[in-house]
């Protein structure tokens, strides 16, 4: 295999980490400077600026007027813990599971609240589990978009506006780029460093009337730790949704994502952040289609994500040695890239088959992805050229 000469231009931001994901374009630390460093954050003006979070992030996603967020510790990760730990357990609870993040919820379910009626439907990477099975006279637990996977479920039509259980979703990586039908949401989670490319540690929960009923109805039969307590003698704690927070949140970290809120207000809200996020996957998507080497992760183009974009190679002189070759070819073209400077984290997730992930959320500029794919081109003919050189 002959390697491609090396590209011209390279990306002016080579970052298509999966998370933490790419600042906005134009990004400096001078955002930062009205940070309330030093400030405690049940102050007046921290409460205020924490607020001021919530009501534009409510506002940019377009939440139903009677929906609340807050924000929670622990990343999107506690955020659905707490979810899971407060409200399951009522009812028998469907699990879906196509990722890495759907396995580890089903694990979490099974194993450690032990919920008995618990049925768990899985897929293999690449595909979604039989939608048509669920019963929504249960709760449903599942991942929007499966960001170790690229894949997402194509709408929110298969979910029954008359179900009796809620829909707890894990919607890190969909939020801000997808279009989410809320009306079929009970409970959703996130945290800022996906979409808009935000700092680590904080979640946000998102809840619809009937999963405040259900809190302030149902006590789960096992102890729950403080920071996932979202009642106070069978009440919703409202001052969660108003500014208070269960811990001490980084006011750096909240100035970070104010910006990144403002910059989503300025470019014209969700219709233009989804537009940038179709836009740059669809980059992606052309490439794999003129590319004789790779192709989507994603089986169904209805279920291919437009952020996290994983890909597997498909080319003989690859997939003919085997999973092990493979995984060698594709950490030799994630490093390649590295050392020159052209992509950054674009390995596969740990637990994920060999491949490439490319995260094309709005964050990122379409000239970057247009950039990136001949560079791609040349470090597969490269990688192969150099393994095969040791082998």
């Amino acid at each position: 295999m002959k390697p491609n000469p090396k590209p011209e231009q390279r990306p002016i931001n080579p970052n298509f980490s999966s998370g933490p994901c790419a600042k906005r374009p134009g990004w400096t630390p001078d955002v930062l400077n009205s940070a309330l460093v030093g400030r405690a954050h049940r102050a007046r003006e921290s409460k205020q600026r924490l607020k001021l979070v919530l009501g534009k992030t409510h506002r940019i996603m377009e939440l139903p007027a009677d929906y609340r967020v807050a924000i929670v510790p622990g990343s999107d990760t506690g955020a659905f813990e707490m979810a899971l730990w407060t409200m399951l357990g009522a009812r028998g609870v469907d699990v879906l599971s196509w990722d890495a993040f759907g396995k580890l919820w089903v694990h979490d379910i099974v194993r450690h609240l032990r919920i008995e009626d618990a049925r768990v439907l899985e897929a293999g990477y690449g595909c979604l589990p039989d939608l048509s099975a669920v019963d929504f006279d249960r709760d449903v637990v599942f991942t929007w978009n499966g960001t170790t996977s690229g894949v997402r479920v194509p709408s929110g039509e298969w979910i029954r506006d008359d179900r009796h259980g809620l829909t707890f979703v894990d919607a890190t990586s969909a939020v801000f780029a997808q279009d989410i039908d809320w009306a079929k949401v009970d409970v959703a989670t996130f945290s800022w460093q996906k979409v808009f490319g935000g700092e680590a540690a904080h979640g946000m929960i998102i809840l619809s009337p009937r999963a405040v009923e259900r809190l302030e109805s149902y006590v789960p039969p096992w102890p729950v730790p403080k920071v996932f307590r979202l009642t106070k003698a069978y009440r919703l704690i409202e001052g969660l949704f108003k500014g208070e927070t269960i811990n001490t949140p980084s006011m750096l970290c909240v100035e970070d994502y104010l910006d990144a809120l403002r910059w989503a207000e300025g470019i014209g809200g969700l219709a233009a952040l989804q537009a940038r996020a179709n836009a740059n996957a669809a980059v992606i998507f052309d490439w794999i289609e003129d590319s004789p080497w790779i192709a989507n992760l994603a089986v169904d183009p209805a279920t291919r994500s437009n952020t996290s974009v994983c890909l597997r190679i498909d080319h003989p002189a690859v997939t003919s040695r085997g999973a092990a070759w493979e995984d060698q070819v594709c950490k030799q073209i994630a490093a390649l890239l590295n050392e020159e400077g052209v992509a950054k984290d674009i390995g596969a997730y740990r637990a994920a088959p060999p491949g490439l992930r490319i995260w094309c959320g709005s964050t990122l500029e379409r000239s970057d992805l247009d950039r990136l794919t001949p560079w791609l081109d040349w470090a597969f003919t490269h990688a192969v050229t150099l393994l095969n050189k040791t082998a």
